[in-house]
């Protein structure tokens, strides 16, 4: 018997431009397994994705739409789309996770009378009229989800959002994936065969999960790495995980700098990981390097789980989920020399410390990012107000 808040009966619609690798589709599919166990139909609107098997595996159901486009054209058919979908399949609710799906669906939710919700996964730079209308549409929620303190602050800052529509939820972590008693000797030695690390264990194999793209801060990671004696580097990996998505151009400057700074030996370009708890489980410290400010910082979360230190930049959602000098160090963004110190400080405290930290996030992200806890709090959410909406039309 679950112990989830219930929606048996109520079809939940979950809109995102694709399922694609990242934490927001990642949620989508923890929600879609939360509404199927709670009694609910799930159902997920996007263009795909490699999770889609992931969807179908915890009882969700795909609607295949051009949620990606940020065409008005497009946007605006989409609306009319969700719509005929909310009466076909008697949709009680709408979560939108982006921005352009969310003002297809929220036109949708306006046609029909359907409860809105938005998760704020972001803190949507550009300071244009054009772009802040556009990005208005994350907070037009009947119920706004932030995914840290910080994104609570940055919405109620930029939007003027009132408190009592917003909900802090921070993402979750599955403890059962990302747990380091789990993970096998093989798994292990998979990866380490696939990003060919010697069999001598380096002192230190640094990794830093992610999308291939600028903003995370792949670049910085390497500059930092090459500034480091060639006697600091002789034992020591970067290993970037993570898929360009497309961005051909980046990974072309990416490999031009490792090769500029000379460092070939030392990092590792590893593309998509299937396995990031194996990966976490064979790395010393995981970089969360990004030169934005994250809403929330999944990496951070993830690797505090396995009991990994993470040296992440000092801004958004990071500020939460590394607690500096107790579970990792956080260092000013976009600042080589900063992160810099950061690595050197982790060497030198020695192994025995750096495990000491990363109990100490272990402990830290079991208390406080669950991905049952998630579950719980949106399917809170939804069913007050489907509950609203039933009586309101009663």
């Amino acid at each position: 018997m679950s112990n989830l808040p219930s929606v048996a009966g109520q079809t939940i619609l979950q809109v995102i431009p694709e399922l694609s690798a990242g934490g927001a589709e990642r949620t989508v599919i923890e929600m879609a397994e939360a509404i199927t166990e709670a009694g609910g139909r799930a159902i997920v609107a996007s263009e795909g994705g490699r999770l889609l098997s992931n969807l179908k595996a915890v009882g969700g159901d795909h609607i295949r739409l051009d949620l990606a486009s940020k065409n008005p054209l497009i946007i605006y058919r989409n609306a009319a789309k969700l719509a005929d979908l909310v009466a076909e399949q008697n949709i009680a609710l709408i979560h939108a996770r982006s921005r352009a799906p969310a003002w297809s669906a929220w036109r949708a939710a306006q046609a029909t009378g359907t409860p809105f919700v938005t998760t704020y996964h972001g803190a949507y730079s550009g300071s244009s009229g054009p772009k802040k209308v556009y990005n208005s549409v994350m907070a037009k929620g009947d119920f706004v989800i932030a995914n840290s303190r910080w994104i609570s602050k940055h919405i109620k800052d930029v939007h003027g959002l009132s408190e009592d529509r917003i909900v802090i939820i921070p993402r979750g972590v599955d403890f059962e994936r990302f747990d380091p008693q789990r993970i096998s000797e093989t798994r292990k030695q998979a990866l380490r065969q696939a990003w060919a690390l010697s069999a001598k264990a380096p002192l230190l194999i640094l990794l830093l999960p992610g999308r291939l793209t600028e903003w995370k801060g792949q670049l910085l990671a390497v500059e930092a790495l090459s500034r480091l004696s060639p006697a600091e580097r002789e034992n020591m990996v970067l290993v970037m995980a993570g898929d360009p998505q497309g961005r051909t151009a980046y990974l072309d400057k990416l490999r031009q700098l490792i090769a500029d700074r000379g460092v070939q030996s030392a990092v590792r370009i590893a593309g998509h990981c299937e396995d990031m708890p194996a990966a976490i489980a064979i790395s010393d410290v995981v970089l969360s390097a990004s030169e934005r400010p994250e809403a929330f910082g999944r990496v951070a979360a993830e690797a505090a789980a396995m009991a990994r230190p993470v040296i992440a930049s000092d801004h958004g959602g990071a500020c939460e989920t590394v607690i500096d000098g107790q579970t990792g160090v956080r260092f000013t963004p976009g600042d080589a020399e900063a992160l810099i110190a950061a690595i050197r400080s982790l060497i030198s405290i020695g192994h025995q410390a750096r495990a000491g930290m990363g109990i100490a996030g272990q402990k830290h992200a079991r208390l406080h990012y669950s991905k049952r806890g998630l579950q719980t709090a949106t399917l809170s959410v939804y069913s007050s107000l489907i509950a609203q909406n039933i009586t309101q039309h009663a």
